[in-house]
């Protein structure tokens, strides 16, 4: 029986060869390690909050010269689904990259703008924008709770490395100084090394 680094009790083989591959691609591109179990407490983040169960099926961590490592984490979450006669649990496969910050961006939610955003805008204006960064407002749509902390820690070179993520999907949450980054959809290899370099950039800037 073949080993992998990651956890699958549960899994179809689909399921298997697609974080298998996932891995396989990230260890080619970059330096990246198994970490065994580590508590990121995902629960806290309000990305999860729609989810039953969220579960770390494999994290790996991106090795930086600076010490600031970034990590990449294999996810099952699972969701009620109300069918006919009962409700079913239904699981859904992620990636998400977590990277630990300098500055303390108290509470952030960044994902990409859409048109429904654009309108409640005008009648409520709740988004933080960035004058002097009309491509990057034009872009991401971000939600704050302490607007000075996050305009101040959201600085030029922040907002550059946030603009080369150009999934569509992908969305950004920053609790203090711990930043989650990824899509609730599942990503192809491909996607998923392009979010492991963003988490890496960043912590080269830290």
């Amino acid at each position: 029986m073949e080993n992998y680094p990651f956890d699958t009790a549960g899994l179809d083989s689909d399921t298997i060869d697609f974080f298998n591959d996932t891995y396989g691609l990230l260890k080619n591109k970059l330096k990246v390690q198994h970490t065994g179990n580590i508590d990121f407490h995902l629960e806290q983040f309000e990305i999860f909050k729609g989810y039953e169960t969220v579960n770390i099926r494999g994290s790996y961590v991106i090795k930086q010269d600076n010490g600031n490592n970034g990590y990449i984490l294999f996810v099952e979450s699972t969701k009620s689904i109300a069918g006919r006669y009962e409700h079913y649990l239904k699981s859904e496969f992620q990636t998400w990259a977590v990277a630990f910050m300098k500055s303390d961006f108290d509470r952030v939610l960044i994902r990409h703008e859409t048109l429904a955003d654009k309108i409640i805008e005008l009648v409520h204006p709740v988004e933080l924008d960035f004058e002097d960064d009309k491509a990057f407002s034009d872009t991401w749509y971000v939600l704050v709770n302490d607007r000075n902390k996050a305009a101040r820690s959201i600085d030029r070179s922040f907002r550059n490395s946030v603009m080369d993520l150009r999934h569509d999907d992908f969305m950004i949450e920053i609790i203090g100084h711990t930043l989650i980054a990824g899509s609730l959809y599942s990503i192809m290899p491909e996607t998923a090394v392009h979010l492991a370099e963003f988490v890496e950039r960043l912590c080269k800037l830290c």
